[in-house]
């Protein structure tokens, strides 16, 4: 007997994973540019990532240059501080620290790249994010991003 599989591409395996948390709300775009240009951007953690998600100003990797595994400290525009572990690859990037969830996730699609995010504050001891300002934030992040791949 043989188990049925399934590929999910990126966009589509973060809906799943945002799908089962409560409170969390994905957004998506289509940015009309090649999914090597957006990514450049989501990528580049260090460089890019305060200039399109609302709340970051800066993000630091301190451990795991080079490998898919890394961990970040990040900095609020409010002062905060968070430790990240973080998974980065091509199309994937989950950001999660102790009461914290960021989610993006690209997909080369006719016309450009589909990207998706999901993120929010995480409810201590339960799988769930605090809905306030999520949607509005996962909007702004995207017009933000497609805003910086043009400018590129």
């Amino acid at each position: 007997m043989t188990w049925p599989v399934a590929d999910l591409d990126p966009v589509r395996r973060l809906r799943v994973l945002a799908s089962a948390i409560p409170g969390a709300y994905m957004a998506e775009r289509v940015i009309p540019a090649p999914f090597e240009d957006v990514w450049s951007v989501v990528s580049a953690l260090e460089e890019e990532f305060g200039t399109f998600e609302p709340d970051m100003r800066r993000l630091t990797i301190v451990s795991g240059h080079g490998s898919e595994r890394l961990v970040a400290k990040a900095r609020s525009r409010y002062g905060m501080r968070a430790r990240f572990d973080v998974e980065l690859r091509p199309g994937w990037c989950w950001m999660q620290s102790r009461f914290l969830i960021v989610g993006v996730a690209a997909a080369a699609v006719p016309g450009g790249t589909l990207v998706a995010q999901t993120g929010g504050v995480r409810v201590p001891g339960r799988a769930a994010l605090v809905p306030l300002g999520v949607r509005a934030a996962g909007e702004k992040a995207l017009a933000r991003l497609e805003a910086r791949v043009v400018r590129r």
